[in-house]
């Protein structure tokens, strides 16, 4: 039983990916981001079992399972559980289903090597967002790797009205083959992307040290290798 002050992980993931509808047409309206340079960057470090937090429907764990020794992937929504298990089965790969969040993941066996997040740290509070980091580094053995991709904005904040026009401004217009400006307009509205001078020290605070990191050309989405301590 959690206590009672811990944040409800479902209630902000949003109501679309708990819809299986939705989930089915998941991919073709995010993109299919190729998961080959992440899963190269874990392997050069020595990477042989991965989490995956927030792993949606498996774009990153199953290949990563082709790779790695362990995969275990884990998100609130049993919508996105149940595509993930289909497609790694389709693909004859082994991954380790999980329903939990980053604040309910109780991990089990020996320390992981690696833990990969892609656009989903974004969903919680700043506040939740520390305690989310620090239980990720518990998840990991120490020297072990986080993965981070996420809308981290890196502009100046005198800047926010121009950047956030322009976003919106760039959305496509058909719902189905993409993210259209309204809704990046409700993401800006209710989730929590904040500012890479918030999240580095978050990291940090968290017992990360920051490898490597980059940006978009719009200052928009984030990449971190961070190590743990």
């Amino acid at each position: 039983m959690p206590p009672t002050w811990m944040l409800d992980e479902t209630a902000h993931a949003g109501p679309e990916h708990l819809d299986p509808a939705f989930v089915a047409g998941f991919d073709r309206k995010q993109g299919y981001p190729d998961p080959v340079s992440d899963i190269e960057l874990l392997a050069s470090h020595g990477v042989r079992s991965v989490v995956d937090l927030g792993a949606g429907t498996g774009q990153f764990a199953v290949p990563a399972a082709a790779r790695f020794d362990r995969v275990v992937a884990v998100d609130v929504s049993p919508a996105m559980l149940a595509y993930l298990g289909s497609r790694a089965a389709a693909a004859g790969v082994t991954v380790e289903l999980v329903q939990a969040g980053f604040l309910g993941y109780a991990h089990s066996g020996p320390p992981a090597d690696a833990v990969y997040t892609r656009h989903a740290l974004h969903q919680l509070p700043d506040f939740w967002k520390v305690v989310a980091l620090h239980r990720i580094a518990r998840v990991l053995r120490p020297g072990g790797v986080l993965r981070l991709r996420d809308l981290v904005y890196d502009f100046p904040s005198s800047t926010t009205e121009q950047v956030m026009d322009g976003w919106v401004a760039g959305g496509v217009d058909d719902p189905a083959q993409g993210y259209t400006g309204a809704d990046y307009a409700e993401h800006v509205r209710t989730e929590h992307s904040t500012f890479r001078w918030l999240l580095e020290p978050m990291l940090d605070h968290a017992g990360f040290d920051i490898a490597d990191v980059s940006y978009d050309d719009g200052g928009l989405f984030g990449a971190y290798t961070c190590i743990r301590r």
